[in-house]
């Protein structure tokens, strides 16, 4: 099985549960038959050879249930109130998806009133330290131009029944979370206390990760940008080293269990020489070791490029046990350790050479999304009103073979997409890089 297809195991419950039966006929007025039934579906497995190796016979493949507006909502919007929170690091289109749902709850479906809540879950707690802020068309004016979120962020989970009794107090009946993965296991046991209370209240997640490592989507917001300004930061890279003796130009890109910017910005920018992820370790020391391969490229060709992903060669630090306020464990700097572990290592052989170290992990974070997340971030937004307005819950919106899906949250709690070593993308970075 590819290690970025999901597991047959976990294809096997893919109903989106809802809070109740659609009875309200939809306010969109959509051009043509754009209306999606809940029998739509997608197929998981693109080719015939993953589709037949993971049936029984006589089985149906497994699908995702697909996305977009229905004819029949549960909600009347015109008593709705719904609310935002944005959770976990930054990342470029935050503001695009806060405009979008605003937009498309207020002047597509007409609803009542929208809530942003402030500084991640934090602003669902009994004490939060700021009110929600009221979302209209004016205050999300031009947002998607700024990085961040208008929102703010933060780390870390409040008690479910308490964040509940906050959405009691402002009437909220559609709460949309936009986060990773640690931001829909929280949303997923707001929804598990809801259910338990017998309340009519919607949770709905928009997958905000800027790594790309949503288990189950093929694609997240934020991302695309984030491959763009890291491929800038090699090519300064780049030209540091070509500019110096035996230059090296050493970059630290986001990844911390999934390479896929690494990869991608690497493939993109063609001058990388060493790109290192977590899905592939990799040894300092010997003859195949990176140190020796390093050595073995700067008396070839006098300069080299490196860059690592943040979460790759963890196993040759010393672990440091601290944790975040999410609960994920604090990675020593794999950027600071090859620095220095390369400089000691062509110290000790007398060789002559400049290193350059760039990290651009928060100029990366803050910046505004280009135009392609822009779009994406659009259309995620729209489709987790969609099932928001007729009534889908404990769920979240996914990307799969050029379809949007609506996925169960517990699909994706505790587990990450990780890039396939055994693939196309890293086998031709294999090739590229071993030209050089």
């Amino acid at each position: 099985m590819k290690a970025n297809v999901p597991r047959r195991e976990d294809l096997e419950s893919l109903s989106i549960a809802r809070v109740g039966e659609p009875t309200i006929e939809s306010p969109l007025k959509l051009r043509g038959n754009l209306f999606t039934d809940d029998s739509d579906r997608v197929v998981v497995h693109a080719d015939s050879d993953t589709i037949g190796a993971s049936l029984k016979e006589g089985e149906m493949p497994p699908m995702f249930e697909a996305a977009g507006p229905r004819k029949k909502i549960f909600f009347d919007p015109a008593s709705l109130t719904c609310g935002i929170v944005t959770c976990g690091g930054l990342c470029p289109g935050l503001n695009d998806v806060v405009r979008s749902i605003t937009l498309t709850l207020l002047l597509q479906y007409g609803v009542k009133k929208v809530l942003g809540f402030r500084y991640g879950y934090g602003g669902l707690s009994a004490n939060a330290d700021h009110p929600p802020m009221e979302l209209t068309p004016d205050v999300v004016d031009g947002i998607q131009h700024k990085g961040g979120t208008i929102l703010g962020t933060s780390r870390g989970m409040q008690e479910p029944a308490e964040m509940v009794e906050t959405l009691l107090e402002y009437d909220v009946r559609i709460l949309f979370v936009v986060g990773g993965d640690g931001t829909f296991k929280g949303a997923h046991r707001i929804a598990a206390e809801i259910k338990k209370r017998g309340l009519t209240i919607a949770v709905v997640g928009v997958p905000k990760t800027i790594d790309n490592d949503i288990y189950g989507s093929e694609s997240s917001f934020g991302f695309g940008t984030a491959v763009d300004k890291a491929r800038e930061a090699i090519a300064s890279a780049h030209e540091e080293a070509r500019a110096a003796f035996n230059g090296i130009g050493l970059v630290k890109v986001m990844g911390r269990d999934s390479g896929f910017i690494a990869a991608c910005s690497s493939l993109a920018n063609s001058d990388v020489n060493f790109c290192l992820i977590p899905e592939s370790p990799f040894r300092l020391e010997g003859d195949d070791g990176l140190l020796r391969r390093i050595e073995t490229r700067l008396a070839r060709k006098h300069h080299a490029v490196i860059v690592a992903a943040e979460g790759a060669g963890q196993g040759l630090l010393k672990e440091t046990h601290q944790k975040d306020a999410a609960g994920n464990v604090i990675y020593a700097d794999i950027g600071l350790f090859l620095k220095g572990a390369i400089s000691e290592y062509l110290s000790q052989k007398n060789i002559s050479f400049t290193i350059k170290y760039i990290d651009p992990s928060y100029t990366i974070r803050s910046c505004p999304a280009n135009a392609r997340d822009s779009i994406f971030c659009l259309l995620l937004a729209e489709m987790a009103v969609h099932a928001g307005m007729a009534g889908k819950t404990d769920m979240f919106v996914g990307y799969w073979n050029q379809h949007f899906t609506n996925m169960p949250l517990s699909f994706a709690v505790n587990k990450r997409k990780k890039l396939d070593t055994n693939g196309p993308l890293w086998q031709t970075l294999l090739a590229i890089t071993s030209e050089k």
